[in-house]
């Protein structure tokens, strides 16, 4: 058994570096199925070897070498893949480093944003696009991401089972699309990988209030993305989204680990590198804007976390300027969750009877999973003095939050107001 030196280093070796194996795997065996099961393989291998001898000097090598080995061992017992053995077993001599998140990538090398563009072929459903890039990209558990969707455990595994099935009986390869075919699935990427961030950002579940090491994840494809289509300004938009909004992570958890509001948070703590990096895309993003290529929701969203990142405190922040942003998001990416946040904007600006009012405008049905729109109007209702309300919002977002810091929070929110 591991001790938990050795578990620990498994369990970050592999979060870090399981989606840049399993595309490899992918490149190699041109079977998403079959390049899964050789990682997993690997891990099992590590779990069964690395308490014993010790975590290597690359970890990140080691799995891969493992992992290329058994997958020469599967091809060798079906006689009719013998040039493929051959093909493997180069590669197998081959211990190719691991891309640094700040590293300059060549994008066309990248297994990663390869794996990301063959999760979005447009033979599967969005649904199943988003639930095999969390699956092969992302690391989650099928449970995890079950649990994401709302949809039992067993429904998701076929899902996913389906959608690398799907993808084998396409025929579709491990490689960069190119021309109008990179255009039509550059949006589904997007989404793809602002998905990913948006779960680290906020796990949808479990103990954790962030999981960093995917909004990490995120960031990367998106500044991997602004290479691979760099005039278009979306992209820029989105990375700098992912920049702006990723250097509050730090500042998002309090010492003991339990959440901490933006209006709370310690601004000293943010990543003013990031901050930085993600107004230099937001400049790039408006150059070309500026020659009339349309910008759209990523774009909005970056110039809105701009003005986050430029108030020196959350008493600076120019709130009725974020409100007419959000009113112009509306317009062009329409959708609930769009209207709470502009819900959040109107009341800060014009007071919190004019944000309960937007809130209200919402269908009653179009968030009834989600602890969004309870826990934003709790927040209106808190601020406009009427406690009892709010305290009965903040329960209703507390048993509707399947995140246990989240939880914890929005019941500290609902005692005070009863207080």
């Amino acid at each position: 058994m591991a001790d938990a030196t050795t578990a620990d280093a498994i369990t970050a070796t592999w979060r870090a570096e399981s989606a840049r194996l399993v595309g490899a795997l992918v490149r190699m065996t041109r079977d998403v199925e079959l390049a899964e099961d050789l990682a997993q393989d690997a891990l099992v291998a590590a779990l069964e070897a690395w308490p014993a001898q010790g975590v290597p000097a690359n970890p990140a090598a080691w799995l891969m070498t493992t992992a290329k080995r058994r997958g020469i061992d599967h091809v060798r017992r079906a006689a009719n893949l013998r040039r493929k053995t051959e093909e493997l077993g180069r590669a197998a001599e081959e211990v190719s480093p691991m891309p640094d998140l700040d590293a300059q990538v060549d994008h066309i090398e990248d297994d990663v944003l390869r794996l990301v563009f063959l999760c979005c072929h447009p033979a599967l459903t969005p649904e199943s696009r988003a639930a095999l890039t969390l699956r092969l990209v992302g690391g989650l558990t099928t449970d995890e991401i079950a649990r994401g969707f709302l949809v039992p455990s067993t429904t998701m595994g076929q899902r996913i089972s389906r959608a690398k099935k799907t993808l084998t009986e396409a025929g579709a390869q491990l490689e960069l699309p190119t021309g109008a075919e990179r255009t039509q699935r550059l949006d589904d990427v997007m989404a793809v990988v602002y998905l990913i961030f948006t779960e680290g950002y906020v796990a949808t579940a479990g103990d954790d209030w962030t999981r960093p090491d995917l909004a990490r994840e995120g960031i990367r494809l998106a500044r991997l993305l602004a290479e691979v289509a760099p005039e278009e300004p979306e992209v820029h938009g989105l990375q700098a989204l992912l920049e702006l909004q990723g250097s509050r992570l730090d500042a998002r958890t309090d010492a003991d680990g339990q959440p901490v509001l933006l209006d709370d948070q310690d601004r000293d703590r943010w990543d003013q590198l990031l901050v930085r990096r993600g107004l230099a895309a937001l400049r790039r993003a408006e150059e070309i804007a500026a020659r009339g290529v349309p910008v759209s929701r990523y774009y909005l969203q970056a110039a809105i976390a701009a003005l986050h990142a430029r108030a020196a405190s959350a008493a600076d922040t120019d709130w009725p300027r974020i409100a007419h942003l959000y009113d112009v998001l509306a317009t062009a990416a329409p959708g609930p969750v769009v209207e709470v946040n502009r819900a959040v904007a109107h009341g800060r600006a014009a007071g919190p009877d004019a944000g309960l009012a937007v809130l209200d405008a919402i269908p009653t049905d179009a968030l009834r999973d989600s602890p969004l729109a309870p826990s934003v109007r709790g927040d209106l209702l808190e601020r406009a003095g009427r406690h009892d309300e709010a305290a009965t919002a903040f329960t209703e977002a507390a048993e509707r939050t399947r995140n246990a810091g989240e939880r914890a929070l929005l019941e500290r929110r609902a005692a005070a107001n009863r207080a």
